[in-house]
């Protein structure tokens, strides 16, 4: 059975093999890990989950370019399967090529529906930060994660090419 927990230093073996199996240096659509960060070493682990929790704090401005974010791990037990991150609002980027949502599962937990899953799970918390629609957007050539936006009430407004490529932008209404 899954489950969405705060991020954890408790699971950074399990967080690195998931790392691995993307590949070293490919995005992970939710999970907030930015290029830069160190996730190899112990302390630069604890500091990156660090800094996922502290992004959900309203009482810090977050970084330049960037905007409030609650991020969740998806976990089996004591297995982390994926992430998914709610934006708290939109800047210009979000709105245009981001959403409030991001999401990705490691390549051995696809096709189990829990993409899925976990938007339906985060959708309570989302009206909880007052927000009334929801931007959900994807590559476009992602037919699975369209097909799980559409299952969750996604609207698609539009599909346009934006700085992460063709993107399909999807609303929710709460």
């Amino acid at each position: 059975m899954p489950d969405l927990i705060a991020p954890t230093t408790a699971l950074r073996d399990s967080w690195l093999a998931s790392r691995d199996e993307w590949g070293q240096g490919v995005h992970q659509a939710g999970s907030g890990l930015h290029p830069e960060e160190d996730v190899d070493t112990a302390a630069g682990f604890a500091a990156f989950v660090g800094s996922l929790l502290a992004s959900a704090d309203t009482t810090v401005p977050p970084p330049p370019g960037r905007v409030h974010a609650t991020y969740w791990w998806i976990t089996e037990g004591d297995t982390y399967l994926g992430s998914i991150s709610l934006r708290h609002s939109l800047n210009e980027f979000l709105l245009r090529a981001g959403g409030h949502i991001g999401y990705g599962l490691r390549p051995s937990a696809r096709g189990r529906g829990l993409a899925a899953w976990a938007l339906q799970a985060v959708l309570p918390h989302a009206r909880a930060l007052g927000i009334d629609r929801l931007l959900v957007t994807c590559e476009d050539s992602n037919v699975a994660s369209a097909r799980t936006i559409e299952k969750s009430g996604g609207v698609l407004e539009d599909i346009r090419d934006t700085e992460l490529g063709r993107t399909r932008r999807y609303w929710i209404a709460l």
